[in-house]
């Protein structure tokens, strides 16, 4: 799991792996900055860890080396963005595209980018949401494997409705990487099916 900040979505998983019948565990936690909470989360659980700084290489390639040389140490079947804030380059994307997921918090293909919350406010919509998708080579443009509508309030601020936004998230997150991990998925032109059948 790659994360930038706090890991409530971290720790939401983390959470679920307890049970058994969850079918998934995290096995790593990356990070693109030290020092960070969600770090801190999983050294608690005994996951291990590791910190790949952009600033720390001679180029953005580079970084992106090493991200996948950390990554893939731990032989993932399925690598989880949660608030990672880097965009990650063709080598990564070369061994995991299809098997890397990012959660955003707005309804894609609308209002991608770093201000989904702020943009849909502004905007005017009447329902925000989550959406999580698959990670290819643009910014939130993957194939969209499930959504969560979240009503617009008529005195919502950004942080009001990003907060409630988050919890649906974070629930749209847990319920689907279980899913992923127990049933399986396909991927037809952009259309994703959970599930073997």
């Amino acid at each position: 799991m790659l994360v930038s900040g706090s890991g409530s979505n971290l720790q939401a998983l983390l959470d679920a792996a307890e049970d058994p019948a969850y079918g998934a565990e995290v096995v790593a936690v990356g990070a693109d900055r030290p020092g960070i909470e969600g770090l801190a989360r999983a050294e608690r659980r005994g996951v291990p860890t590791f910190v790949a700084r952009v600033g720390d290489f001679a180029s953005r390639d580079a970084w992106d080396e090493s991200l996948l040389e950390q990554v893939s140490r731990f032989e993932p079947d399925l690598v989880v963005s949660a608030g990672f804030m880097k965009l990650v380059g063709p080598r990564f994307l070369g061994r995991y595209e299809g098997r890397y997921i990012n959660t955003h918090n707005a309804l894609l293909p609308a209002f991608a980018g770093m201000h989904g919350p702020r943009d849909a406010l502004a905007y005017g919509v009447k329902l925000a949401g989550a959406t999580l998708h698959f990670v290819d080579s643009g910014v939130d443009t993957g194939a969209i494997i499930a959504q969560v509508a979240v009503p617009v309030l008529d005195d919502d601020t950004e942080d009001s409705l990003l907060e409630r936004i988050k919890v649906a998230e974070r629930r749209q997150l847990v319920d689907t990487v279980g899913r992923m991990a127990r049933e399986g998925w396909t991927v037809n032109e952009r259309k994703v099916r959970l599930g073997r059948g």
